[in-house]
């Protein structure tokens, strides 16, 4: 049985124009939309904002792409696809605030099909969300963390408790041995719930993404900040940038399937920096953070 994803690609497209919408009237600037083929098949449109009121970097990106062989990245957990043909499509964000109090946000939304003459297509959908907090609030964990949980709710009463605790493990630099932020939820290679509602689930995710964040940026979008703060926030991107070039999937994916390099590294930070073997001062916010947040702790 082969499947048909237009409507698939139509709720991307979408969530897409959608998010890109919302984000514009936060900020009061407009994202710049990149159109883009890619020579092995397929394309995408990127959309990025650069210098914004609110978004010093805003990226959200649609792939849908396809090859005729599946890359390692893709078939390291189920070596039975090996040399299968292949389709992906999704949706992939990030925001990089300009103000350190608001937090930075990451989002995914995915589908992947394998497929070869004569046998039955393999179908899976990934993706979550998870925040990155500069200065560490309990009030915004809480509520990004329920909002995912909610938005999961209808699907049963263990996804969320599971894919929390898949975010936590996957959004983690083993190098360090610390999170990149306060998590939220992620999952992969899911299609449990069969087609239908392993597809809806994949929406109610993607579709709280707007929920999640722009709360917590309109209480925190005001607050003063000096050089010490942006010192911190360069800082603490740098994890950001070493979690995505040496651990991220999708990243890896993206570069072993020949895709567009400006749209797989449009989540990176403006500015990033590292400092030899820093560490805050005692009793500060910026230690707060370490300490207090960044442990992979119940928020709900």
């Amino acid at each position: 049985m082969s499947m048909d994803t237009q409507q698939i690609k139509q709720y991307f497209l979408g969530l897409q124009q959608r998010i890109v919408t919302n984000l514009e009237a936060a900020d009061g600037s407009r994202f710049l939309r990149d159109e883009w083929q890619r020579p092995a098949g397929g394309g995408g449109i990127s959309c990025l904002l650069e210098g914004g009121q609110l978004l010093e970097r805003g990226g959200v990106g649609f792939s849908h792409v396809m090859g005729d062989k599946l890359p390692p990245s893709a078939n390291a957990h189920r070596p039975e696809l090996a040399g299968r043909a292949w389709e992906a499509m999704g949706v992939s964000l990030v925001f990089h605030p300009r103000n350190p109090y608001v937090p930075t946000v990451h989002m995914n939304v995915r589908m992947f099909r394998a497929f070869a003459a004569g046998q039955e297509d393999v179908f899976w959908f990934g993706g979550g969300m998870d925040m990155t907090p500069y200065y560490g609030f309990e009030e915004d964990a809480v509520h990004f963390h329920q909002t995912c949980a909610n938005a999961l709710a209808p699907y049963g009463e263990d996804k969320y408790p599971r894919f929390k605790q898949w975010c936590d493990d996957y959004f983690f630099l083993k190098h360090r041995q610390e999170p990149r932020g306060i998590g939220g939820v992620f999952y992969d290679d899911f299609s449990e719930l069969g087609l239908t509602d392993s597809f809806a689930m994949t929406r109610a995710v993607g579709d709280a993404l707007v929920h999640a964040y722009l709360p917590i940026v309109e209480r925190r979008r005001g607050m003063p900040y000096g050089q010490q703060e942006r010192d911190w926030q360069a800082y603490r991107r740098g994890r950001y940038v070493e979690f995505n070039l040496v651990w991220d999937r999708g990243t890896l994916f993206g570069l072993q399937t020949g895709g567009r390099t400006e749209s797989i590294l449009m989540s990176m930070p403006p500015v990033a920096n590292w400092r030899y073997d820093y560490k805050p001062q005692s009793g500060t916010p910026e230690a707060a953070l370490l300490s207090e947040f960044l442990t992979g702790r119940r928020w709900i």
